[in-house]
Formats: C-alpha cells, structure tokens, sequence
C-alpha cells in the first residue's frame, strides 16, 4: 500500500457538460493532496512565506484512466517520491472510492526555488534529512515502474 494522501468529494461545479469531472480540477486535487507532504517536508505555503524558499512544478505527465463525476469520492495516495539537490519527483494516484477504481495519475518534477532571487537553488540540510528519512520509512510501499520523469533528477 502505498501513501494516503487525501479523500476527497466531486463538487458540482467541478464537473462539465459530459458531466464528468473536467480535467483541470484532477490536477487541483492532486496539487491540494501534493501540499499535504511539502507540509511535511518544511516546503509548504506557510514555510515559503517564512523561508522565502518554496517548490515549483516545471513538468507533469497526467493520465486519465477512468471518469469520476459528482458526488464520487476519491483517495489520491503517493506512490513514489525522490529528490536530488535541487528536485522532487513524485507520482500520484487517483482511486474512486467505492470501486477503488483507478481514475488518474499524476506524475511531476518540481524545482526548490529562493523566491528572493527567483532562481533555483539546493534543499537545506534539515529538508534533505526529512526527506530522505521519509523515503526510508516508505521505500517498500513505493512502486518505480512506468516512471517517465525519473531520469530528470540529476543524482
């Protein structure tokens, strides 16, 4: 199993006229679950605005599996992470869930940016230590295969 992130309920206005969930808010839910963990990392909004450090995405690759429409509830779980010195890599999953029926995945590459000089720059140590403590204490729930951006981080 790999790590739950975050339950949540199709909205009405989510949806579109073939009355499904249009696709834009697929990558809202996974950028919402996605902060769940920055969180964790010292990386989410409230650290930026500290720090004046934060993460930007720079590439996704979203598939679309299956539809969800509204009122469906779905579970988004992390099914791998990694970094290097200056990336995250990550790739979710989306699981309606009375059917735990694969909806979409998301997978991505984001850069850790000083927002005073909006450059990239290296992760602290204290970040790499967290991360790389969670990786360690989720490396047999992760799954590697299919990744499409894992040769972007530069170990």
């Amino acid at each position: 199993m790999s790590v739950h992130l975050a339950t949540r309920k199709i909205k009405k206005e989510w949806t579109d006229y073939n009355e499904h969930m249009n696709m834009a808010y697929y990558v809202l839910i996974f950028d919402e679950a996605w902060e769940i963990i920055l969180n964790k990392f010292k990386m989410g909004g409230s650290n930026a605005q500290i720090t004046k450090r934060s993460t930007m995405v720079v590439e996704t690759r979203t598939t679309y599996n299956n539809e969800v429409k509204e009122n469906d509830e779905v579970e988004v779980i992390l099914t791998h992470f990694d970094h290097d010195k200056k990336r995250l890599h990550l790739k979710c999953e989306m699981y309606e869930k009375k059917t735990n029926t694969l909806a979409a995945t998301l997978e991505s590459i984001s850069l850790y940016i000083d927002l005073n000089k909006r450059k990239v720059t290296e992760f602290e140590k204290d970040k790499l230590k967290i991360m790389d403590e969670f990786i360690n204490n989720h490396r047999n729930n992760f799954n590697s295969e299919n990744l499409i951006l894992s040769g972007k981080l530069k170990k």
